[in-house]
């Protein structure tokens, strides 16, 4: 089975300012803002979503096709997919522009103030949907260019091959025309709650006509677990328990490559969302998001006490 994962390659530099960013606003100045915060240091990640479901792909022992754009500063990434086993030659490397990349700084109250930016992401990863089998092929649309994910699964529909709605992020600038286009006829929406109701708010589609748009609908609930709908059945997916919670980020990433290894081992939605579950959980033990493993063992004798 041939998974293709459409998404972001991203640089994600974090950053902790000791205080609060609200002892150094004066609120009758906001109108003149302007504001230095001296940070205690910044740790940089790899991340982006197609960077972060292909590494979880890579742990479940499955081969993902990544379709994204990178920066002229991509070779410190190129090196972390090469020394973890994850092929690049499906990203595309835009000279004139940096890599994505995401500036985020919390203040000791959880405060956080983010810029981020798209650099290469504004870019399609042009990928070419000659010669794809539509019986063994599967693509996982997820936040990157915003013309990949309404394009591709156009294409996709056009040639019969399984899709993966995630639109996550981008939903704010997401038209609800073509939200409701690339949703119709999918093999399976994913969202979590927040964005679930986010869509309903923007396209003024009822719950029970947007769980209808596509054959299945996954809602993922944090640390309740995720539902999976199909042909208006609700099954409940529990959580699987993490030894020590400590950083939700990327932890939906991870769900999601391992459900997608389990759709390529043959199994169907609720064992392969059974599957996401204990990734997940693997995931939120660690700070940031491609830092987290487990070996074949470890995950089978969490998936066995699941």
């Amino acid at each position: 089975m041939k998974l293709i994962v459409s998404g972001s390659m991203a640089y994600d530099r974090i950053m902790t300012f000791p205080e609060n960013f609200a002892d150094h606003i004066l609120p009758d100045k906001i109108h003149v803002l302007n504001v230095c915060f001296q940070v205690d240091g910044v740790t940089e990640h790899f991340g982006g979503t197609a960077g972060n479901i292909a590494y979880a792909l890579q742990l479940m022992q499955s081969t993902p096709t990544i379709t994204a754009t990178i920066g002229h500063d991509h070779r410190r990434y190129f090196k972390w997919l090469e020394k973890n086993n994850i092929p690049a030659d499906g990203v595309v490397i835009v000279e004139e522009e940096f890599t994505a990349g995401a500036y985020i700084t919390t203040d000791k109250g959880d405060n956080q103030i983010t810029g981020f930016n798209p650099g290469a992401m504004k870019y399609s990863s042009n990928l070419d949907f000659d010669g794809l089998d539509p019986e063994n092929t599967i693509l996982i649309a997820s936040p990157g260019n915003l013309d990949d994910m309404i394009n591709y699964p156009r294409i996709c529909k056009e040639k019969g091959i399984r899709y993966i709605v995630d639109p996550g992020q981008a939903l704010p600038v997401l038209d609800a025309a073509d939200l409701i286009e690339v949703i119709t006829g999918c093999f399976l929406l994913i969202v979590n709650d927040y964005e679930f109701d986010m869509i309903l708010n923007k396209t003024g589609l009822s719950r029970e006509e947007l769980l209808a748009l596509g054959d299945s609908t996954i809602i993922t609930l944090g640390e309740h677990g995720s539902s999976l709908f199909t042909n208006g059945t609700e099954t409940k997916i529990a959580v699987a328990k993490a030894d020590n919670v400590v950083d939700p980020t990327g932890c939906g990433d991870a769900y999601r490559g391992a459900l997608l290894s389990g759709l390529a081992a043959g199994k169907d939605l609720v064992e392969s969302a059974k599957m996401g579950s204990v990734c997940a959980s693997f995931a939120v033990e660690r700070q940031g998001t491609q830092v987290y493993s487990f070996t074949q063992e470890e995950f089978k004798k969490r998936q066995d006490s699941y």
